[in-house]
C-alpha cells in the first residue's frame, strides 16, 4: 500500500511574506500542508537573538526552518539550533537569485559548486536526526546542462539528502531581478519530471508557477509533491478543502470569515504581546478576492494597520466575519 508523501503539498519560503504570523494564519485553513520559514542566515543564528528568529507556534508542524550559507560548520551550528527548536526539517536555500543573496555565497550560485552543496548538507546531516533537503533550481547562469543537474543531485544524494525541491525555471544572477527570475527564465516541468524518473528513490518536490488544484493533480502523477508560493500567500483560501483532498484527513473546507475571525483574535492577543500591527494585518489582504466588497476590505485593513485606537474597535467588531456589507460602516 503506497503511503502519501510529507512533502505531499508545500508553502515555499518567502521572504518577508512566510513570516511566523502567516504560517499561524495558514494553519486555520491547513493542517497538512507543510510549511516553510524565511530564509533565516546561517550567521544569523550564530550571532544574533535566536529566539527572535527561530520561535514558532506549535500549530505550525510539519514545518521547515530554511537556511542560508555556505560554510559548512555555521551550517551544522543553525541546523543543530533548529533541530533543538524541534522544526521537522533543515532546508539548504541553493535557489535564491537575490544579488545581495549571491553576495553572502549562497542561493543559486550554490549550484555552480556542487562539492560544497554537499560538504554542507553532509555537516548537516551528522549533527540533526530530522531530514536536511534542498532547494534549488534547474540551472544558473551557463550552468544549464541536463548533466550538470544530475551531477548536483548525485553529489547531495551521496550526502544524505533524499528530499529536493526544484523550482523548474534557470536563475540568472545578473541582469534580473528576483521577480524577474521568477517569471521570464521559460518553466520546464518536463525537467523534474526527469529526475523523478532517473533518481527514483529521491523524493522530488515540484515549484514554480503552480496556481490551480488541477495543476496540482497533474504534477503529482509525476512528481512526489508539489510546492506553492504566490498563490499561497495572495490567496491563502485555495488551501481550504486540501488536506481531505490531497491527504485524505484533516480540516475540511472551511470558510474566509471562520478564518479571519480566528485571526482577529490572534492579533488581538499579539497586540497586547507588542507586535507591530503591519507585521500582522499585512496577511490579511488576500481575503475575500473575488467577493463584493473585496476592495474595500483591502482599504479597511490598510487603514486599521496605521492606527493602534481603530484597530482595537476594528478587531472588536464580529460583523465584519459574517458579511463583508458590514466594512463600510467601520
Amino acid at each position: 500500500m503506497s503511503t502519501i508523501s510529507p512533502w505531499r503539498l508545500c508553502v515555499a519560503p518567502m521572504m518577508e511574506w512566510t513570516d511566523r504570523h502567516f504560517r499561524w494564519l495558514l494553519r486555520q485553513i491547513t493542517q497538512q500542508a507543510r510549511l516553510y520559514t524565511e530564509m533565516v542566515t546561517a550567521m544569523a543564528i550564530r550571532h544574533g537573538d535566536v529566539e527572535r528568529l527561530l520561535a514558532f507556534s506549535p500549530c505550525e508542524h510539519p514545518i521547515a526552518l530554511q537556511l542560508g550559507g555556505s560554510d559548512p560548520a555555521l551550517l551544522a551550528f543553525a541546523a543543530r539550533a533548529g533541530e533543538a527548536y524541534h522544526y521537522d526539517e533543515i532546508n539548504l536555500n541553493v535557489g535564491c537569485p537575490s544579488p545581495r543573496v549571491s553576495s553572502g555565497r549562497f542561493g543559486a550560485c550554490l549550484m555552480k559548486e556542487p562539492s560544497l552543496v554537499a560538504e554542507c548538507v553532509q555537516a548537516m546531516r551528522e549533527v540533526v536526526a530530522i531530514p536536511v533537503t534542498v532547494k534549488t533550481r534547474i540551472g544558473v547562469d551557463d550552468i544549464d546542462s541536463y548533466d550538470a543537474l544530475t551531477h548536483l543531485m548525485e553529489r547531495i544524494q551521496h550526502a544524505g539528502c533524499d528530499v529536493v525541491i526544484v523550482h523548474a525555471r534557470k536563475a540568472w544572477l545578473q541582469g534580473l531581478s528576483p521577480k524577474e527570475n521568477r517569471e521570464i527564465p521559460p518553466i520546464q516541468y518536463d525537467t523534474v519530471y526527469r529526475l523523478k524518473q532517473d533518481f527514483p528513490e529521491m523524493t522530488f518536490v515540484l515549484n514554480g508557477g503552480i496556481q490551480t488544484h488541477a495543476a496540482v493533480e497533474q504534477h503529482l502523477i509525476q512528481v512526489d509533491g508539489v510546492m506553492l508560493g504566490r498563490v499561497a500567500y495572495a490567496k491563502p483560501m485555495w488551501f481550504s478543502g486540501v488536506d481531505r483532498l490531497w491527504f485524505g484527513e484533516g480540516l475540511a473546507a472551511i470558510t474566509d470569515p471562520m478564518v479571519v475571525q480566528a485571526y482577529l483574535d490572534y492579533m488581538h492577543e499579539q497586540l497586547g504581546l507588542g507586535v507591530p500591527l503591519r507585521a500582522m494585518s499585512k496577511h490579511l489582504m488576500g481575503f475575500f478576492q473575488g467577493v463584493p466588497g473585496a476592495r474595500e476590505w483591502r482599504r479597511k485593513v490598510g487603514e486599521k494597520a496605521k492606527t493602534p485606537a481603530d484597530w482595537q474597535k476594528f478587531l472588536g467588531s464580529v460583523d465584519i466575519c459574517q458579511s463583508l456589507r458590514c466594512v463600510n460602516d467601520l
